[in-house]
């Protein structure tokens, strides 16, 4: 068997401070091999959108914090990585659909800039390259007349087309591992079935 892809061992991410803290995620510990699709499954409030958070780096700081456990992507302990190593790898190696499609895009960007940034930056993609790979990519994941949609911002659209906005953005760059935080809440469900 290989080593896993991602290893948490003993995670603890606590909330609050001082008297008013509480471990959010307690203790928890669990691999993905390579290939590997694994489901955390749990009531609102358990602590499965911010074990992923976590996962990604993107607690909201200093609200929230790491208070034990590591993180191992590739063997490489992400809670020990600097900021800019973390980004480096967020795209090409970890991405995420976020569970919320109203707050995960930036309305004052398109949804073709909002996709191509990210293939600018990881793959250092030309202005037109990344145009149109974002094409391709809202094509792949349903949305109709992508040539057309590529130019709107995502207030233009409905929750099912914005949630699908940022499928495309998380497998924009081919991630080795994603991390899907109910990723179809918002889609109806003939495209869930999808």
């Amino acid at each position: 068997m290989s080593a896993p892809l991602l290893s948490v061992r003993g995670l603890t991410t606590t909330i609050g401070a001082g008297a008013g803290a509480f471990p959010a995620v307690d203790d928890v510990s669990f691999d993905v091999a390579p290939g590997e699709a694994l489901g955390i499954v749990g009531e609102s409030g358990s602590g499965k959108s911010i074990t992923a958070l976590t996962i990604m780096g993107l607690l909201p700081a200093p609200q929230a914090r790491v208070t034990g456990g590591e993180i191992l992507f590739e063997g490489r302990d992400l809670l020990k990585l600097g900021a800019r190593e973390r980004r480096a790898l967020c795209g090409p190696s970890l991405a995420m659909i976020f569970q919320e499609p109203m707050t995960a895009l930036n309305p004052v960007l398109t949804v073709g800039d909002q996709i191509g940034e990210t293939l600018r930056h990881h793959e250092k993609l030309s202005k037109a390259a990344a145009r149109a790979r974002a094409i391709e990519l809202l094509a792949e994941v349903g949305i109709p007349a992508p040539e057309k949609r590529v130019d709107e911002y995502p207030h233009r659209m409905s929750g099912g087309m914005r949630q699908r906005v940022g499928i495309a953005i998380a497998l924009s760059c081919r991630p080795k591992l994603l991390i899907a935080d109910e990723p179809t809440t918002a889609l109806d469900v003939t495209i869930q079935a999808q």
